[in-house]
């Protein structure tokens, strides 16, 4: 039959010439293997596939192959050759699985040139991972996880959304989850250990031990997650063992001397520092301050709200350090100190000036303003830069944690929406909506489905560290990351409203729109905890080199996009 395209773009960019005879003998082939039909009946239906491709591509058009596919399925079902259809589409996907497999293998290879000589934007992507041979062994394998995800594990929807750029699933070059909280209090009540034929600790006794044990745990459990690993309460926690050592400013200094320059050594993949969150009290936290001082595993006659003094040698000296950096004066870069800020905040005491030195000097904290808010700092953990978590959340659950669920927290993962994108496309409010709906929905189901995968490898040992420290949480809940959030963030929301409406966010109909926008996020998230029983929050994204990703996406797609 007479067809009016001529040309077809294959997959790798080339352009070929149409042939009919390839769909035919495809056809043929799931004819054959669905018992349904044979030579003849695979030319009639070619020939309705071309029919229908010349009524929906202009001559001159050049469609892809993946467009020509869609047809060839469609087609099939509307014939009520519905064997014949699940047989071609899984050849398709068979075709595809080979594909990838040769591409997977050829570009392995390519990887290693593209680190040493710098060629891919990706070496640099992550500002604490230095050029290095640690760096090069991760960014060859981060390959391979990467397609591991997106071709085993996500359903095609997904893949596909991904690799389009309608969002962006984070820390794809990861077998694990996103970031995690730990219980300092039921650390220092076990110690390191709960990994069989791996070197244990005894709960430690002192402070330079209960440092150098913490040391540790970051340092391994960093393994077991993609991003940050968090501690709170933890000047509120480790303060006592200033008193019960006996130690003055000089020796708690050294300690701490100690404490921070290990955390800031390279020893995690990629040669990079732990990505590392201490949350400090300043003064004992009211979720220990009736609780017994707990020293070398064991509770003492002490509360921790009698060490006020010794929390402001311990803050004191920690901040000294931090202003001191290392032998050259470097800055640490981690761990990262979180300050809350609360209507009593002690503003005039001199123990806590070095926070707002360091602040001023290297830009160090980062701070929790609860002035006006309705939460708590006890409500609440940070785990990195964006990332808090709400812990009425996990209260409202039950069971986890000593406390409540207060520890033991994270994410299992994060899904960014390209915001610019859906602007640009939607031409309503009720179509931009229905498109935000629609990614969203994408989202949890990438969510839900990366919460089934890791909770699976933990079952069986891939996080054996995560496994000890989260039995609590498996034993209340029959899960053991059924206190980690699912998370999804957005992006580009100044881009999107310039898009959308000719207004930038900072104009009141600018202002307004995106509160609307935050607020329907906001109601789905809900919607999502109710249909799932998994706890949902909303992120705005750091997105470094996710904006690059997605904006270079939307360039390729959209040139005149914003």
């Amino acid at each position: 039959m007479k067809s009016r395209i001529e040309k077809i773009k294959k997959r790798d960019g080339r352009i070929v010439d149409f042939e009919q005879e390839k769909i035919t003998e495809a056809i043929f082939k799931a004819l054959t293997a669905a018992g349904q039909g044979d030579g003849k009946k695979s030319k009639e239906i070619s020939d309705k596939i071309v029919r229908l491709l010349n009524r929906r591509f202009k001559k001159g058009e050049i469609p892809d192959v993946e467009q020509i596919q869609d047809i060839v399925e469609e087609v099939l079902i509307l014939e009520d050759l519905v064997k014949t259809a699940k047989a071609y589409i899984l050849y398709r996907e068979q075709r595809r699985k080979i594909r990838e497999a040769v591409k997977v293998s050829e570009e392995a290879v390519d990887r290693v040139d593209q680190y040493l000589e710098k060629l891919d934007w990706e070496v640099k992507e992550n500002a604490n991972m230095a050029f290095s041979l640690q760096g090069l062994n991760h960014y060859g394998v981060s390959y391979i996880i990467k397609k591991y995800w997106l071709n085993k594990i996500y359903p095609k929807e997904i893949r596909e959304a991904v690799k389009s750029g309608d969002f962006h699933i984070h820390n794809l070059d990861t077998l694990g989850p996103y970031c995690a909280g730990w219980d300092l209090y039921d650390f220092l009540l076990k110690g390191f250990s709960g990994v069989s034929g791996k070197v244990e600790s005894k709960p430690p006794k002192h402070l330079r031990s209960a440092l150098g044990q913490a040391v540790n745990f970051i340092f391994t459990i960093t393994g077991e997650v993609a991003g940050a690993v968090a501690f709170s309460n933890f000047d509120t926690l480790l303060a006592p063992f200033i008193r019960y050592d006996g130690l003055d400013y000089k020796q708690v200094k050294q300690c701490l001397q100690e404490f921070l320059f290990n955390m800031a050594t390279p020893t995690r993949v990629g040669f990079q520092s732990p990505f590392s969150n201490l949350t400090l009290d300043l003064k004992p936290s009211s979720v220990f301050a009736k609780q017994p001082v707990i020293i070398g595993g064991k509770p003492q006659k002490e509360t921790y709200g009698e060490f006020q003094e010794e929390m402001k040698i311990f803050d004191k000296a920690f901040y000294e350090v931090m202003m001191e950096g290392d032998k050259s004066g470097r800055p640490f870069s981690f761990p990262i100190p979180t300050i809350n800020i609360t209507k009593d905040f002690p503003w005039d005491e001199p123990a806590f000036n070095g926070i707002f030195e360091a602040s001023a000097k290297y830009g160090t904290n980062y701070f929790a303003n609860y002035i006006n808010s309705e939460m708590k700092p006890d409500d609440v953990r940070s785990m990195c830069c964006r990332l808090r978590l709400n812990l009425k959340e996990l209260h409202n659950r039950g069971g986890g944690g000593l406390f409540g669920s207060g520890a033991n927290t994270g994410s299992v993962g994060v899904c960014t929406i390209d915001m610019p994108r859906i602007g640009y496309l939607a031409k309503t409010k009720r179509d931009f909506f229905e498109r935000l709906t629609k990614l969203m929905d994408l989202a949890k189901d990438s969510l839900e489905i990366k919460r089934k995968t890791i909770e699976n490898f933990i079952e069986k040992g891939l996080y054996p560290y995560s496994k000890f420290y989260l039995a609590g949480i498996k034993k209340a809940r029959d899960a053991y990351y059924n206190n980690h959030f699912s998370t999804i963030g957005l992006v580009g929301m100044d881009e999107c409203l310039l898009n959308f409406m000719g207004e930038n966010i900072g104009s009141e109909k600018g202002r307004k729109f995106t509160l609307e926008v935050l607020d329907f996020m906001r109601e789905r998230l809900v919607k999502y905890q109710k249909e799932t029983d998994n706890i949902y929050n909303l992120e705005q994204t750091p997105a470094e080199s996710t904006a690059y990703r997605l904006a270079s996406k939307d360039k390729e797609k959209y040139p005149d996009i914003i």
